[in-house]
């Protein structure tokens, strides 16, 4: 019997770099500074650096990037925030916690990020913020965001959590915006061994907030000025990411090619439809997303030939439980109903070999 082909294989990748990430660790445990510091400082400079941007902040998790991120605005209680009606529930749920009302998008459908006509539609008088979430590794199309943005005088804060080196005509994806978002969950393109974000300005005004919100509103220690939270990036995250991330070129470039290869066999298939790379942008594959009608049909057969897949996600954000007294009903954004009914991940990742992309490519030709 073959080897079960995981979805993800975070294993092999450590084994590959594991000198370079064992001395990090050692030298953080060697310190005896675990909280912020110095490795987190060096991290956040890589980071600005990397995407184009005056600063990066690093706190505990993408979820809380995007609530210290809305916090820094000072959005809250009576505003509202435009997001699209499919992707993580994070955006939606940071959106809650901090008292703001989520005012829905639909997606497009070649790209699933936000369907920029929906955005003009969904603008108000309430309206703080947009936040476009450059889902699956696919940049959200920009400039008609930040137009409207501009013309309305609202923020756009850019969920960059799975598209760490993506590209939109030529620019690096989380420093387009007036704020990004970023998450290093271990899955992510650029992940560590347990939760991490950072929130990336251009603003210093925005940047000094964060730095404060993070460490419970202290401007001085033990002197708060805002009431804040305990957010921090530790330096063990911080010193895995400064290995990785001088990886994260050539594992997105091998992301591509499996892509490319997997596009390149799958297309033909009518019954299928493959990733769109739009002519503005640099998809990084996070996540490789087919889309058929047969999917829970195709998923059971790629089981019984022990290849892994999976479903991101099962329902659009007006149809999950904390959402649903926004006052959506089904059937408002058909594009993101469809893409919940019918769209799944197969394995891609840089340490895949290529007899299993070639496996999971011959076990669809044979099942559709």
């Amino acid at each position: 019997m073959k080897d079960k082909i995981p979805l993800l294989d975070l294993v092999a990748q450590y084994k590959q770099i594991k000198p370079e990430i064992d001395e990090a660790i050692q030298d953080v445990l060697d310190s005896g500074w675990f909280i912020l510091g110095e490795e987190v400082q060096k991290f956040e400079r890589e980071v600005a650096d990397y995407l184009g941007a005056k600063h990066a902040v690093g706190v505990a998790s993408g979820t809380d990037a995007l609530i210290l991120g809305l916090r820094a605005y000072g959005i809250g209680p009576g505003d509202e925030v435009i997001i699209p009606a499919y992707t993580f529930f994070a955006t939606a749920g940071a959106v809650l916690h901090v008292g703001a009302k989520p005012v829905l998008a639909d997606i497009d459908p070649d790209t699933y990020c936000l369907n920029i006509e929906q955005v003009k539609s969904a603008v108000s008088l309430k309206t703080k913020a947009i936040i476009p979430v450059h889902l699956y590794g696919h940049p959200a199309d920009m400039d008609p965001l930040l137009e409207i943005a501009e013309t309305h005088d609202i923020k756009v804060i850019e969920d960059n959590a799975q598209a760490f080196g993506a590209e939109y005509k030529g620019q690096k994806t989380g420093a387009l915006g007036d704020l990004s978002c970023l998450s290093f969950f271990p899955s992510k393109n650029l992940g560590g061994y347990g939760d991490g974000g950072m929130v990336v300005t251009n603003s210093d005004h925005v940047a000094e907030k964060v730095r404060m919100l993070r460490v419970h509103g202290w401007k001085q220690k033990y002197h708060p000025k805002v009431l804040g939270y305990n957010s921090r990036l530790d330096a063990i995250q911080a010193a895995v990411l400064r290995v990785k991330i001088d990886y994260v070129d050539k594992w997105n470039k091998e992301r591509r090619e499996i892509a490319d290869h997997y596009t390149d066999n799958l297309n033909p298939i009518e019954s299928l439809k493959t990733p769109i790379e739009k002519d503005y942008a640099k998809h990084v594959y996070h996540l490789y997303i087919l889309q058929s009608k047969d999917r829970d049909h195709i998923q059971e057969k790629l089981n019984d030939r022990k290849i892994a897949s999976g479903i991101y996600y099962p329902k659009p954000l007006h149809l999950t439980d904390p959402c649903k007294a926004l006052g959506y009903m089904a059937g408002d954004f058909p594009v993101s109903e469809k893409a919940s009914k019918e769209t799944w991940a197969i394995p891609i990742y840089p340490d895949l070999k290529q007899d299993e992309i070639n496996r999971i490519i011959e076990s669809l030709i044979e099942i559709l």
